[in-house]
């Protein structure tokens, strides 16, 4: 080989290999910057978990495309804990004493991240929050901040009782599990019930076991309430909803639902199909025009397509979101004060707002948002069979609060069910 062609080779390699390191993030010497969390990755919880554990991992993806934190790679670590309360401590002083995380991100579920309360309280340890309620009602952790659009009771379900005084509610019936988080969701109802001076005619706690509400629903029917308010996990929620398409709940009902998880997912929504016309209940986020925070359609745009290959639910509204807004929680709070100090962080998020695919938080007392949003949909002109159809406007109509609102609320109950 020349000495003109040897040099020839040198250029062309050593302009390729400037070409490659401009590709690529310039990462620091030091060790990985480490975000710890446990995940119901299986066990009842598993199917939010899943769409927790993919969001994040995009937003770890995007955050690296960027550079990392501070120069460094982020990494994420993290274990199944089964959505059980039992697992979730010992996961997380395993984190920190072991893998020794930077940062941490609470287990998806309210129940396991309570858990961890006690703990990351004691250790001094930042935690961000990932779909929660009322987590930090009893330890008051001040450096907790929840990621969830709600605070207490009434930001929950308060548009439901809202709704019944504009349609005329006077009795109201009440049905919930026998589970921590649907007995707290009951308790602020049964008070917000009071407060516009509703009348109960009817109660009942289920156990969690519970598979058939046939009798429930015809004593609910006997009762004949104005309103029905429903506090359920997913598959109560899907027996509940046929029971009442199966045996009715009565003429006099103008309002039915409020606190039932499950209807905003979408395999639970497919199942369900036109049985959930006229339903309202809360949400976190649906396709509707007064929700089209930026960024949040192309994260979800994204996120199907890796949900799809992941065999997770494709939808993700009720959690995805809210997950991968977790990390740009971290993100914008480690940037702004150029620390990983949790101290700093916390000091950061308590007197900032962030901005996030699922809009700007600023949080109040208790690490909750001080400007909550969660909203009440009605379910309108659902067919059969068909989850691509929760993608298309007007599925999922936005009946409260009036920012957000994308439509009146068609009451009562059984003259909404055919629409």
């Amino acid at each position: 080989m020349s000495d003109f062609t040897k040099r020839e080779l040198l250029r062309v390699m050593a302009l390729t290999m400037g070409a490659l390191a401009l590709t690529q993030p310039a990462w620091s010497e030091d060790q990985p910057i480490k975000i710890g969390s446990s995940m119901a990755l299986s066990g009842p919880l598993a199917g939010g978990g899943r769409q927790s554990q993919l969001a994040l991992q995009m937003w770890v993806e995007d955050v690296n495309s960027r550079g990392g934190l501070l120069g460094r790679k982020v990494e994420l670590v993290t274990y199944d804990d089964q959505g059980s309360p039992a697992q979730s401590p010992g996961i997380f002083s395993k984190l920190i004493d072991l893998d020794k995380a930077d940062l941490l991100i609470a287990p998806y579920g309210t129940v396991p991240a309570a858990a961890v309360m006690p703990l990351v309280k004691e250790r001094g340890r930042l935690l961000i929050g990932q779909i929660g309620y009322q987590i930090n009602s009893k330890v008051h952790h001040d450096m907790w901040f929840n990621n969830s659009p709600w605070n207490d009771a009434e930001s929950w379900v308060g548009g439901f009782f809202k709704l019944g005084e504009t349609v005329g509610v006077k009795k109201v019936a009440f049905l919930a599990a026998d589970q921590e988080f649907s007995q707290n969701i009951l308790a602020g109802a049964k008070a917000l019930a009071g407060k516009a001076g509703f009348e109960t005619v009817y109660e009942q706690t289920y156990p969690p076991t519970t598979v058939d509400f046939s009798a429930m629903i015809r004593a609910i029917r006997a009762a004949s309430p104005d309103m029905v308010f429903v506090a359920s996990y997913p598959a109560d929620s899907t027996a509940i909803i046929r029971a009442v398409n199966e045996i009715g709940v009565g003429s006099s009902v103008k309002l039915f639902g409020g606190g039932m998880v499950g209807l905003q997912y979408a395999s639970v929504m497919q199942a369900l199909g036109s049985q959930l016309n006229g339903v309202v209940n809360y949400h976190t986020y649906v396709p509707e025009k007064t929700m089209a925070f930026p960024g949040v359609k192309e994260f979800l745009d994204r996120y199907a397509e890796k949900a799809k290959a992941a065999k997770v639910e494709t939808l993700g509204y009720y959690v995805a979101p809210f997950s991968y807004a977790s990390g740009q929680i971290l993100e914008q709070a480690v940037k702004a004060t150029g620390s990983l100090d949790n101290a700093e962080l916390a000091k950061y998020l308590r007197t900032n707002e962030v901005q996030t695919i699922v809009g700007p938080i600023r949080w109040g007392t208790d690490g909750e948002w001080s400007q909550p949003r969660v909203v009440m949909v009605q379910f309108r002109d659902v067919k059969d069979g068909d989850a691509e159809q929760f993608r298309q406007e007007g599925k999922q109509v936005i009946v409260y609060p009036d920012k957000y609102k994308t439509g009146d609320l068609v009451s009562p109950l059984s003259g909404a069910q055919g629409r």
